[in-house]
């Protein structure tokens, strides 16, 4: 076992570690800091791996923007930081369906490899990933970045109860001062 499959092991325990706990955790502010951990440990295996870019546009995009985006909405909705006691159900038919698919997850993977090496295809350039992404994967960026931008403006809605709503002084005569509603005259 090299120096890179131990690290490698490393930040891949990290990052289950981090990703049980964010959702365990009762605290939604928590759940999202340890979701950055998760994602960053998830980088450097990445990293690792050496996929140099692919760790960078996860810390950019996923750690920089979602993890972000997710705290914000958070704080602009007004949803409880503290623990929340409408969070806590039993945890047991969760850690039975995850641990039975990580189970088989498992078992599939060592059946299919038998602990044999895989080789690696040539390492791809910056140039070959940026034809591939503006060529084949345009529609899909548009549409995550108006999905963004719609959560983004829901968000501010929902934060903003007069936004949409009629407020008390929708009858334009009930705006004057000293005139009478009903009748139309002076009060």
């Amino acid at each position: 076992m090299t120096g890179a499959d131990v690290l490698l092991l490393a930040l891949g325990a990290v990052a289950v570690g981090a990703g049980v706990l964010v959702v365990t955790t009762k605290h939604l502010v928590r759940a999202g800091l340890y979701l950055v951990v998760c994602l960053g440990a998830l980088a450097g295996d990445f990293l690792v791996l050496s996929a140099e870019l692919v760790a960078w546009v996860q810390v950019l995009i996923y750690v920089g923007a979602v993890v972000v985006l997710l705290l914000f909405a958070v704080m602009l909705t007004r949803a409880p930081i503290g623990a929340s006691d409408d969070l806590d159900r039993p945890g047991w038919p969760a850690a039975l369906i995850g641990g039975g698919a990580g189970l088989g997850l498992t078992v599939l993977l060592v059946d299919a490899y038998r602990w044999g090496t895989v080789a690696l295809p040539r390492a791809g350039t910056a140039e070959r990933l940026g034809e591939q992404i503006f060529q084949s994967w345009v529609l899909p960026f548009e549409v995550l970045s108006v999905l963004l931008l719609s959560a983004l403006v829901g968000a501010i809605v929902l934060s903003r109860p007069d936004i949409g709503r009629p407020g008390p002084a929708a009858d334009p005569a009930a705006e004057r001062p000293g005139v009478d509603v009903e009748t139309g005259g002076r009060r």
